[in-house]
């Protein structure tokens, strides 16, 4: 009844027909591809999903027929305003017509129709893209012939049943929920559970009123014509790239915006043809924890969206070996092929139509960080891939996902309910109910878990915000379950005693409810609902994550170092790799019930006398600091970062000021500045008190003279003019001279954080042993944003509109960039051998590592949870760059 896909034996005749079809479309750009027309090296014409379904079909695969619209007619229709480019429509009529041709039925006839799948399928995954439509081609006629050639009058009701609604809400704009409350009703009314009890009857029924709907909420009839319906879901693809769903998750995930989606359109197979068909996904390994063997869900006699959407509890995939043996056999094939041929995870969906197998889709699988490490240390180990790529394999901001907390094993605490483990980790938040609420609770800094039904491509913006995911429906491989593992947030879903009532804004699960801002935990490695807040543990290091990194070490050319202030803060740094401290700041060492009131004695002191007698007082304090964290780097290098803020912030709050006590409210208003981030701090500071810095320093070398192998560094933050580093050099180096008697070796050098600094770093660098880009405050002042108020005002709004792409205090802004390459060429044209490096935020975002390497930076530093992405985005910057 149904064309089976062609493997390689149809190739070289499909490559003919090809070129008789391209011999009569006019010469204008080539804006559709067959998909025996195409490979896996087109992934930026044809998209993803193209791209592979062209390979597949060209290995021999058994690939249901098809074609793909591509990523450049996407692009000139959005560029046109939505206006299809010139040859579009023709290119489309003519693959159409092969496409019937060797099926040998026509889309939409009323006897035996031909029925195709529609699919976005963007150059890299996007989860937040369009939605499948399915069994497009079918109107009140054409239902009848399918019901006919198929022997199913009940199949062929839901298929109907099925397009109207994905077609209405998914092209036509109606909100998918007025479909799911008439299914809803009539089930109750028939009074049945699932919508596979629903007979053909109340099918037919659901498909009128799914009609009626329509026309409803969209003032015009449902079309029937079936062209006009391919139409129109072809430019619902092109229109879903620029949705505020796809946009957020390209901001989220540094896509460009100018890729744009292709378009697949394939021919049905059915897997809701009886018992004898199914549908289903599954993993070349087990993408949570890299396991090799095959790990995946499957539905009898259901679709593919059953599986993703959550709809039905799928089965196991072993357990298809005793339904369908002679697929599960195929499969197994399928799969082995699959991950030879791309020597990776693979993400496969298949049909099994009465016994007959096809392959749907295949794509490199998303997985957590433990099981990419471990993946491509087996394949390795397999010798499939050799280690420096093993090494460019693993997503280097993923990494992150293995320094999630875990449930403290010593914790007690209650189990409200148990559900599939389905992304890693551990996290505690406050009960949210919808993504909007998840996003304005995250971005205010309150940790939530939002809780769903089962979460879909809309609710993109709150999974993002949000410590975790859980959903009552759903596998191991819905929507909630992948989007979680790939942002590296713990989830638990398919928790089916667990009740919503998403009107009341709460659940209920074995007797407990909790309402919206209760707090719960969640543990995603064993698939836990716990009641109230658990204590978490920080994660352990796994042998592969170990591996890796190794092997990212031998590659990378950068150095890696940690911010760290506090000796435990660089224990854990060097368990994480760190090679030194890239930034030891000095400010928060001041605080503290025996420290604070000595320090303000020194800010409050009437003059230089006082001030040094309470500084004498601080330096013991500041010397055991040091201490410390010179003793646990171990010989490594410990960049300190002399005093940086201003005075004001060791006072009080002048309302939080006795009236009575005139000494202090009045030090602290002349200590009152406008602006405090351009006034007076770092260097200027020392200028004017160099008592202060003399302590530290002071403090600094017998610290190194105390700890055998020591290396410490001086580095004077804010200067932006060679005499103020000329100055506190000049009083570094005595004092160094007093304590250590020659003894030492300590650089001295400066934090780069103004652009008058970056611009003339040639007249700085004479008086600097090194340069550290203080890229945080660098790039304040390039900007001209305050990072509190951007953040907390319109920083927001500007990535959203587009004003901006990336979020410049997480990605290197390009002006700060051109600052950094400034200051490096000028800088090493007077000093060949100065040592650079950065020691903001950015130490650890991949892109800009990446662009720290290109630059010819001697090292980065980051905090210390970040120092294993560093280390890894060091290595693959430098391979990109052999």
């Amino acid at each position: 009844m149904f064309c089976k896909g062609r493997g390689a034996l149809h190739v070289s005749s499909l490559q003919f027909e090809i070129g008789e079809i391209r011999s009569r479309l006019p010469a204008v750009a080539a804006y559709v591809y067959a998909f025996a027309d195409g490979s896996s090296g087109m992934r930026d014409v044809l998209g993803g999903k193209g791209a592979e379904l062209a390979e597949m079909t060209s290995i021999g695969l058994p690939v249901p027929d098809g074609f793909t619209v591509t990523t450049e007619a996407c692009r000139a229709y959005l560029a046109a305003g939505g206006t299809w480019p010139e040859g579009l429509n023709d290119q489309v009529s003519q693959h159409l017509a092969g496409l019937e041709e060797r099926c040998g039925r026509r889309l939409g006839d009323p006897d035996d129709p031909l029925l195709v799948s529609v699919r976005s399928g963007s150059p890299v995954s996007m989860p937040g893209m369009m939605d499948t439509i399915l069994n497009l081609g079918l109107n009140p006629r054409s239902v009848e012939g399918l019901a006919r050639s198929s022997g199913n009058e009940r199949f062929a009701a839901d298929s109907y049943r099925r397009f109207v609604q994905m077609y209405a809400n998914v092209v036509l704009g109606v909100h998918g929920d007025l479909f799911e409350e008439a299914i809803a009703r009539s089930k109750q009314t028939r009074g049945v559970k699932a919508d596979v009890e629903l007979d053909a009857a109340a099918l037919r029924e659901l498909a009128e009123e799914f009609l009626a709907i329509s026309r409803a909420e969209t003032g015009r009839e449902f079309p029937e014509d079936p062209r006009e319906q391919l139409d129109g879901a072809i430019q619902a693809v092109f229109a879903s790239w620029n949705t505020p769903r796809a946009r957020t998750y390209r901001r989220h995930e540094g896509i460009s915006d100018d890729l744009g989606t292709a378009v697949n359109i394939m021919q049905m197979v059915f897997g809701n043809l009886g018992d004898d068909s199914a549908t289903g996904v599954v993993f070349t390994r087990d993408p949570s924890t890299g396991e090799r063997v095959l790990y995946g869900e499957f539905l009898v006699n259901a679709q593919g969206e059953d599986v993703v959407a959550g709809i039905r509890t799928p089965h196991p995939i072993a357990e298809m070996q005793q339904d369908f043996p002679d697929g599960y056999r195929e499969l197994e094939q399928a799969m082995t092929t699959l991950e030879s041929h791309y020597r990776d995870l693979q993400d496969v969906e298949f049909t099994i139509e009465r016994g007959d197998f096809y392959v749907l889709q295949t794509r490199a699988g998303k997985r957590t960080a433990q099981a990419a490490v471990r993946v491509v240390r087996d394949l390795v180990s397999e010798g499939v891939i050799a280690q420096d790529e093993a090494v460019q394999r693993v997503n280097a901001a993923q990494l992150d996902q293995l320094m999630h907390p875990a449930i403290d094993p010593g914790a007690e605490y209650e189990v409200l309910a148990t559900g599939l483990n389905a992304s890693p980790g551990a996290a505690v938040g406050r009960a949210v109910f919808d993504a909007d609420t998840a996003e304005a609770r995250g971005r205010a800094g309150e940790p939530v878990i939002l809780v769903r039904w089962e979460t879909t491509p809309d609710d993109i913006h709150g999974v993002i915000q949000a410590q975790g995911v859980l959903t009552a429906h759903g596998g191991m491989t819905s929507h909630a379950a992948v989007v979680a593992r790939g942002m590296g947030k713990p989830c638990v879903c398919g928790v089916e005693s667990l009740r919503i009532d998403a009107g009341a804004r709460r659940f209920s699960v074995n007797g407990t409810t909790i309402s919206e801002g209760d707090e719960i935990s969640i543990d995603g490695s064993r698939g836990l609902v716990i009641s109230g807040a658990v204590p978490l543990v920080p994660p352990q290091m796994t042998d592969d994550f170990a591996a890796v990194t190794a092997w990212a070490d031998e590659a990378r050319r950068l150095g890696v170092r940690a911010n760290a202030d506090t000796p435990e803060d660089a224990r854990r740094a060097r368990e994480f790799g760190a090679q030194g401290i890239g930034l030891c700041r000095t400010e928060h060492m001041f605080f503290g019930d025996e420290r604070l009131p000595v320090m303000r004695e020194m800010i409050l002191a009437r003059d230089e006398e006082g001030r040094r007698a309470a500084l004498d007082r601080l330096l013991p304090f500041q010397q055991s600091d040091f201490e410390g964290i010179l003793e646990a780097m171990e010989g490594e290098p410990v960049t300190i970062r002399l005093l940086d803020p201003p005075l004001h912030e060791f006072l009080p709050d002048l309302e939080d000021v006795d009236p009575s006590d005139e000494r202090l409210r009045s030090r602290i208003k002349s200590l009152r500045e406008v602006n405090p981030m351009l006034g007076t701090r770092g260097c200027r500071l020392g200028i004017l008190h160099p008592e202060i810095y003399e302590m530290q320093v002071r403090a600094i070398v017998r610290a190194a003279l105390a700890v055998e192998g020591s290396r410490a560094e001086i580095m004077h933050p804010l200067v932006a003019f060679a005499t103020e580093l000329r100055r506190m050099r000049d009083l570094t180096e005595r004092v160094i001279e007093e304590e250590g008697g020659g003894k030492l070796d300590i650089l001295i050098g400066t934090m780069i954080e103004v652009p008058r600094a970056a611009l003339l770093a040639d007249r700085i660098a004479p008086y600097a042993d090194f340069m550290s880009f203080g890229t945080n405050d660098l790039t304040q002042t390039t900007l001209a944003f305050s990072r509190d108020d951007a953040e907390g005002k319109f920083l927001a709004q500007y990535l959203e509109d587009d004003v901006l792409s990336r979020n410049p205090f997480e990605t290197l802004d390009d002006g700060v960039r051109a600052l950094i390459e400034r200051t490096v060429e000028s800088a090493r044209g007077v000093k060949p051998g100065i040592k650079l490096g950065i020691c903001g935020e950015h130490g650890g975002d991949p892109d800009s590592v990446e662009f720290c390497n290109s630059v010819g930076l001697d090292y980065v530093s980051c905090s210390p949870f970040r120092v294993p992405t560093a280390r890894l985005a060091a290595a693959q910057a430098e391979l990109a760059h052999r």
